[in-house]
Order: structure tokens, then sequence, then C-alpha cells
């Protein structure tokens, strides 16, 4: 598999069941804080994940008591007489790396074991699915710092709560945890801390189950919010429908739930 030797710094590459690979942030003594070596090993490690046939469902967590913790402010706050279009140019490739987690084609989920702040919040927000532990905070504190919102932040936060939320999260720079965060729709479900991880790889291994061609198909047809109308929709549809039926997981599918066993999904 295209993932398995891969040399990593801050960031681990786990495989814990067929079909799963989780991405665990691995900077506890900065709470997870998005280090260089960090964001060359994401950018390594997505690139990995996006080549590996096997992958069917990737996790991101972070190591620890913190998500993480945002950009590395050694730097954000590091050069305060670097020019404009310098700091442009650098802030461009920081957010273009950490946000390639949304070119994969497989199904992404973000398991807030802590809290996750700035861009670590917008890393999350750029995949499919989002749940928390109790007590986890979730903020992008940009105004609070002095700061313009970053990493695609004015995007991705409206895309997943609606205007009124994510006005209410950028202007004020608030946290949110637990119930508040789910009624918003920050994330999907809230887990006890002492079963987060559990309760996340059961909903990995579920996603992990299904047919990968029309999961896969399904992801890119969600993506930004969906299609622009209904029209573009069901022209999708009509084309990636007929596709799924052309494959032998949909024989088997249908098979497996005609004698009421668990569907063995190929991705053929």
């Amino acid at each position: 598999m295209p993932s398995a030797n891969l040399s990593l710094t801050d960031l681990r590459l786990e495989r814990p069941s067929p079909g799963v690979a989780r991405l665990v942030l691995d900077n506890p003594a900065q709470r997870n804080a998005m280090s260089d070596a960090m964001t060359d090993s994401w950018m390594r490690a997505i690139d990995a994940l996006a080549a590996d046939p096997e992958v069917r469902v990737v996790v991101v967590t972070g190591e620890g008591s913190a998500f993480c913790s945002g950009g590395n402010p050694a730097w954000i706050a590091g050069e305060p007489d670097a020019s404009v279009d310098y700091l442009r140019t650098r802030m461009m490739a920081f957010y273009r790396g950490w946000l390639a987690i949304r070119r994969l084609e497989v199904p992404t989920i973000a398991a807030f074991n802590g809290p996750a702040v700035g861009a670590g919040l917008c890393m999350a927000l750029a995949c499919d699915l989002r749940y928390a532990a109790y007590g986890a905070k979730l903020s992008v504190p940009f105004v609070k710092l002095g700061m313009h919102p970053g990493m695609a932040a004015t995007y991705l936060l409206p895309n997943v709560v609606g205007p009124v939320h994510a006005r209410d999260l950028l202007l004020t720079g608030r946290a949110v945890e637990g119930d508040e965060a789910l009624r918003m729709g920050l994330v999907n479900g809230v887990f006890a801390a002492e079963d987060f991880a559990d309760q996340v790889q059961q909903i990995a291994e579920g996603i992990a189950a299904t047919a990968p061609i029309p999961s896969r198909y399904t992801k890119v047809a969600l993506r930004d919010g969906g299609h622009e109308n209904f029209e573009t929709a069901i022209q999708w549809e009509a084309l990636a429908q007929p596709i799924t039926l052309a494959t032998a997981d949909l024989q088997e599918g249908v098979l497996a739930a005609r004698e009421k066993r668990t569907a063995d999904f190929r991705g053929v």
C-alpha cells in the first residue's frame, strides 16, 4: 500500500482496521499545533492516502488532551517586519497544504478528542463528518488575537453551520462545546470521553463497510454543499447511479440484502 512506509514527524498514520486510515496529530507538548514538520508530513500523508486504493475512510484526531491548537504561533506572530506579499504567499501554501484533505474522494472524519482552535477547527471543517468528546471546546478566535480569519474559515464555517451561527462564532470568537455544538450542526455527534475513540472507530468501520464506488461518488456529489441546482443534481445522478448499477458490488449488495447477511463489497 502506498501509505505503508512513510516517515512522518509530529504526525502518525495508523491503519486500525481494514479500509480505515487514521491520521493522528502528534505534537502534544504544543497541543498539536501545526508545526512546520507536521505540515510537511500532513501533505505527504494526504498524497499517499489519495493514491492508496485500500483506503475507504480517513479519521483525523489528536494525541493527548487536544485535537489541534491551530497554527504555530512562533511564525504567526514571529515576523512583524515581513512584507504583506511574503506573508500572503506563506499563508496560501499553509492553507492549501492543510486543506488538501478536501481532495480525498473517500469520506473523512474529524474526531475532536479535545479542543480545536482556529486553523485546527478549520481543517476539521474541511472534513465530511465531525464528532466530539464531551468537554472539547471548539472555536475560531481569530478576531480575539487581532487577525482576520484564515484557512477558509469564512467559507467553510457558513457551509457547515449556516450564516447565522458562522457570524456568531467568527465575530465573537467564543468557544462552543457539547450539545450547543451539536445543535448548530458544528458536530454530528457527541460522546463521553471514555467511549469516544471506540465510538468514532465504529462509525469509521461502518463507512468502510459500504460499497466504495458509490461512497466516493456520493462524497464528490455532496462537496461544497451539493449541486448548484436541481437540474445539475439529476444530471449528475443520472450518470453516477448507472455507473454503480454496472458494478459487481451492486449485485453483491442486492444479494446480501435478500439473504439477510452483511455485504462483502470489493470496490468493483
